[in-house]
């Protein structure tokens, strides 16, 4: 599996390696002991997937403290864009975001710690979308930002007219009034 490191203290992306022949592909999705190698020990508890269909844009989202999330996530099937922004009080890349294509192509999956938030938009006409979570999500927990924020100035690859949010995400506060629970 070939590592990947971001502009982002923490994030990487993993590519895995693809054997293809007339059968198909067959391919690692995960080995622990590559993980601890570039993030220290883990323990995912909860797998969760979604699917959605084009345009949907799900964040940014996170898991305040002590229920606070790392996720590891990957596309089975389809094609989003991938948004990880930091959040960690302290950071020198505070409010910066990294973006990156997640898609059942490339086979990447995206690392993003915890003190994260994080979300993506879907360019395909569908999506199958997976997490791997290091602890259970609690709903009293739920934080996020608003996903056009000017100040992330993300550019979420889908014309804003195509864009379908939850109720909850069209209402989510702005980055400056973010007070981040996280250090780093």
């Amino acid at each position: 599996m070939n590592v990947i490191t971001t502009n982002l203290s923490g994030v990487y992306v993993f590519e895995p390696k693809k054997f293809i022949d007339s059968r198909g592909y067959f391919m690692e999705s995960y080995n622990k002991q590559l993980l601890k190698e570039y993030i220290g020990d883990i323990n995912f508890v909860q797998d969760n997937e979604s699917k959605s269909t084009y345009g949907v844009v799900r964040g940014l989202h996170f898991q305040k403290p002590p229920f606070a999330q790392a996720k590891l996530v990957r596309v089975v099937h389809g094609k989003v864009l991938d948004i990880a922004v930091d959040i960690r009080k302290g950071s020198p890349t505070f409010g910066q975001h990294f973006a990156i294509e997640l898609s059942d192509e490339n086979h990447r999956q995206l690392f993003i710690p915890r003190g994260f938030a994080h979300g993506f938009s879907v360019l395909s006409n569908e999506v199958v979308f997976q997490y791997k979570c290091d602890n259970y999500y609690q709903p009293s927990s739920e934080g996020a930002v608003l996903w056009n924020d000017s100040e992330l100035n993300i550019n979420w690859a889908i014309d804003n007219e195509h864009v379908i949010l939850s109720d909850k995400d069209k209402n989510n506060s702005i980055f400056a009034e973010l007070n981040s629970p996280f250090e780093f």
